[in-house]
């Protein structure tokens, strides 16, 4: 639990940051592969108590800048695959800055869960290109991976589990989700945290 804090709430969050069709493989590093900033940010709000309800829910657009200040644009694989198109981006999208303030501001000093460790593109890798500083401390995040291994999902399986596939895996029944969606994706987490909290899997502590 962070330190002076009475929380009764836990974050799952999940982000789609740029990329282009075999940037993975490249590592981000090809000649026209995108920095590998945040474009997206979901975040759902789990309550620890009770029947462990979900309480909220956010999805953000960001605008991604590139280290000159300038906006990227969208590779059309990076569409294809999450869905998210100019339009919304210019829409919609918010600056990094004003972003991550609303995401600090739903966590409210909640612990913040991903499935691995998407805090490095959304807060550390982000905020790095655009020379703003972290406005989330590191130590406020957690990888849920952690969660599925102590209550027991092989770990074989959680190496080749992706977030959108989580709550299938599980077999949680549930509403329709988009993969590559980043609220989509959180919510995979998230009922399938939900399930392992009220079968008694997990403890609300373990959350904090």
């Amino acid at each position: 639990m962070l330190e002076g804090l009475a929380v009764k709430t836990a974050v799952v969050f999940d982000c789609e940051f740029l990329t282009a069709d075999g940037a993975p493989s490249r590592f981000w590093c090809g000649p026209y592969d995108p920095d590998p900033v945040v474009a997206q940010i979901g975040a759902v709000k789990l309550g620890l108590d009770g029947d462990f309800p979900i309480v909220d829910r956010l999805r953000v657009f960001v605008v991604p800048q590139d280290r000159d200040g300038r906006r990227f644009a969208l590779d059309p694989f990076f569409t294809k695959l999450t869905g998210i198109t100019e339009d919304q981006i210019a829409q919609d999208g918010q600056p990094l800055e004003k972003a991550l303030a609303r995401t600090k501001e739903f966590a409210s000093g909640a612990r913040l869960w991903s499935w691995g460790k998407d805090e490095f593109n959304m807060v550390a890798i982000s905020c790095y290109v655009q020379g703003l500083a972290p406005p989330i401390p590191a130590k406020q995040f957690g990888n849920a991976c952690h969660l599925l291994l102590r209550a027991g999902m092989p770990y074989e399986d959680i190496k080749k589990t992706r977030s959108d596939r989580l709550a299938d895996y599980f077999q949680v029944e549930h509403p329709p989700l988009r993969g590559h969606d980043a609220l989509d994706d959180a919510l995979s987490v998230t009922y399938v945290l939900q399930m392992l909290l009220r079968r008694k899997k997990l403890a609300p502590s373990d959350l904090l």
